[in-house]
């Protein structure tokens, strides 16, 4: 069973920036993911990345947060900037069951990372 383990969540202030990495246990070519949920709301697709370099954006990240990966270490990054108190969310890491973009379904999840922006 493959393991991912997303670190670099924290507390930031308004207009910050945070890295979020995620750490797969084995090697895949699958697409990788990140997802959020913030309280009371469903769980959303921000961004994800093919093996060979495509990315997908949800419109309310797009232009700010960039998804990035490198399968020699079997990491996952999300570069987030100018951060909005309305990103605070528990994020999550996940891995799809292709390579290929679309159709697109998580098959495995981390179990997530906080992040909370302040105003």
């Amino acid at each position: 069973q493959v393991q991912l383990v997303e670190s670099g969540g924290g507390l930031v202030q308004a207009g910050g920036s945070l890295r979020l990495s995620c750490v797969r246990s084995v090697w895949s070519s699958a697409v990788m993911a990140w997802h959020r949920q913030a309280p009371g709301k469903q769980r959303e697709l921000i961004a994800r990345i093919s093996t060979s370099g495509e990315t997908t954006y949800a419109d309310s990240v797009k232009g700010r947060f960039t998804i990035s990966r490198d399968d020699a270490k079997n990491t996952v990054w999300l570069e987030m900037n100018s951060l909005k108190p309305e990103d605070s969310a528990i994020y999550y890491c996940a891995m799809g069951w292709y390579s290929r973009m679309d159709p697109y379904s998580p098959r495995e999840w981390g179990h997530g990372t906080q992040v909370t922006v302040s105003s």
